[in-house]
């Protein structure tokens, strides 16, 4: 017990930088990088004793806005959302049925103390603010009230863009907002995820003077989130519920194998197969065409039924789970087209086009993870290769393994193992964002992080994107190599290992 006591006593909290050295920082650092444009000398800060350094979420943040040469004195125009998009923003959300537990959750405990309650969307656009009158008057000055879209783009380092950006809770304090109009605030914030699809959906944010920061506030959001997904998945499940009762006596007459699922896919009832807990449903639904092939099914007839679909097998599925890959599975991969879509932060996707049908869907952020490794290092990977890319541990090969069989259900031949890659006649397509640093911004990955610095330095490019011509020299020749496009040569730099020194990206 006592080495758990000494364990629970965390050295940096003791050293959590002062609201005037948060300040200093934040003076030092924006001065800094104005003086590295300028090519004059560091600016010094005589005041600052030992140089502290803003936390690494919150300097990327300045770094980024830097780029974007947001104004730390005036911030940028905001969005504002008229009252009939709110409430459009609201019902789609879906977060509006969580209001009231997250009102009992985060205003009731702390009783008089001054704190706002804001929720947002998955946008950033603040859809509820409450709290204490006078401290709602004082937020409207710098205009964050509802409706208002609350992203570093416009109003620079904050707790809900932080968070929507990290996809975890966190914590920005007095002078870690970029714009100093916000000194003067502290606010904790966690983002909510649909239990159902897994899509980010909003945050949820408590602010206040930052005088009276608490400790524990990040904690009781980061509950309130949790709690919030919790009641999601109860109204999903209530959802299912109904839907299987009105399938049930539908499923009785048909003929043959057949499944009804809700529109996220989530199975409510089977018959003549074993449910398989989950389709992989289109972004963008299946649309109006009877037939699809439906990832771990095959071709399947479709019929919408209520908030759901009646899924019927038109072959019976020839994968066995054994790891073994069978001729549909074969068929699938042969001559396919696997594209994976990165451009948007919260939302990787997955198209793939073969002989075999056609089909997309989000991803997992871990799955994008493994994706883009298996994409970026066609050669393949053990397990124990991909869980020091994904974890700095080669320990951990039960975490990839479990993962890459979930791959393997909806994949089927177009991942191959032993060791573990995309099949060789798979033409493979990486679309990142513009910014290097915003591929997988959630991601902590250290391949995934190698990966970003090496794009943004120009030494690697990804599988399938147009390399941009080298500078030439006079005699019209190139002046450096080409980078190369993200396989071997690229993995070399990103992966747990060197490799051969091939680069291409498929057979």
């Amino acid at each position: 017990m006592r080495q758990t006591g000494r364990q629970s006593r965390r050295p940096e909290r003791r050293a959590t930088p002062s609201t005037a050295e948060l300040a200093r920082i934040h003076d030092r650092t924006l001065a800094e990088a104005a003086a590295r444009e300028l090519a004059q000398p560091p600016y010094p800060d005589p005041g600052s004793p030992g140089l502290l350094e803003p936390r690494p979420e919150i300097g990327d943040s300045w770094a980024r806005l830097r780029r974007l040469g947001l104004d730390p004195d005036a911030g940028a125009a905001t969005v504002h959302l008229g009252p009939a998009e709110i409430e459009q923003r609201r019902r789609t959300s879906g977060l509006d049925a969580v209001l009231p537990v997250l009102r009992d959750t985060l205003l009731q405990p702390v009783g008089q103390s001054p704190l706002l309650l804001a929720i947002a969307d998955a946008d950033g656009h603040v859809l509820w603010q409450e709290g204490e009158r006078a401290l709602r008057r004082s937020a409207d000055r710098i205009g964050f009230l509802t409706g208002a879209r609350w992203i570093e783009e416009s109003v620079g380092t904050n707790g809900i863009a932080v968070a929507l950006r990290a996809q975890r809770p966190m914590h920005v304090h007095s002078a870690e907002h970029y714009l100093r109009s916000h000194h003067s605030w502290t606010c904790v914030a966690a983002p909510v995820h649909d239990p159902g699809t897994g899509r980010l959906v909003g945050a949820i944010n408590l602010s206040g003077p930052a005088r009276n920061v608490r400790p524990y506030l990040l904690q009781l959001t980061a509950t309130a989130a949790r709690l919030a997904e919790t009641e999601l998945r109860a109204h999903r499940l209530e959802a299912l519920h109904q839907l299987r009762t009105l399938a049930a006596p539908m499923l009785a007459r048909v003929a043959g194998p057949a499944l009804v699922v809700d529109s996220a896919g989530w199975i409510a009832a089977a018959a003549g197969l074993p449910p398989p807990g989950r389709l992989r449903v289109p972004v963008g639904g299946w649309g109006t065409a009877a037939v699809h092939w439906v990832p771990g099914l095959g071709e399947c007839a479709l019929e919408p039924l209520a908030d759901g679909w009646l899924v019927r097998p038109v072959r019976p599925p020839g994968a066995d789970g054994s790891g073994t890959v069978t001729a549909e599975q074969a068929e699938q991969a042969e001559g396919a087209r696997l594209r994976l879509d990165l451009r948007r932060q919260d939302r990787p996707e997955l198209t793939v086009r073969g002989t075999a049908g056609s089909w997309s869907h989000p991803l997992s952020p871990r799955h994008a993870e493994l994706l883009l490794l298996l994409a970026t290092g066609r050669e393949g990977s053990t397990a124990a290769q991909l869980a020091e890319a994904l974890f700095g541990d080669p320990g951990r090969t039960v975490t990839v393994r479990a993962e890459l069989s979930r791959l393997r259900r909806y994949l089927g031949g177009l991942l191959a193992h032993r060791p573990y890659r995309i099949a060789e006649s798979v033409l493979v397509t990486v679309d990142g964002p513009d910014d290097p640093y915003d591929l997988l911004p959630a991601s902590s990955a250290p391949a995934v992080r190698r990966l970003r610095t090496g794009l943004a330095t120009g030494t690697v490019r990804l599988p399938g994107t147009v390399p941009v011509p080298p500078p030439r020299g006079p005699a019209g020749a190139p002046t450096g190599p080409q980078p190369p496009a993200s396989s071997a040569a690229s993995w070399a730099s990103v992966g747990p290992q060197a490799r051969s020194t091939s680069a291409e990206t498929s057979a």
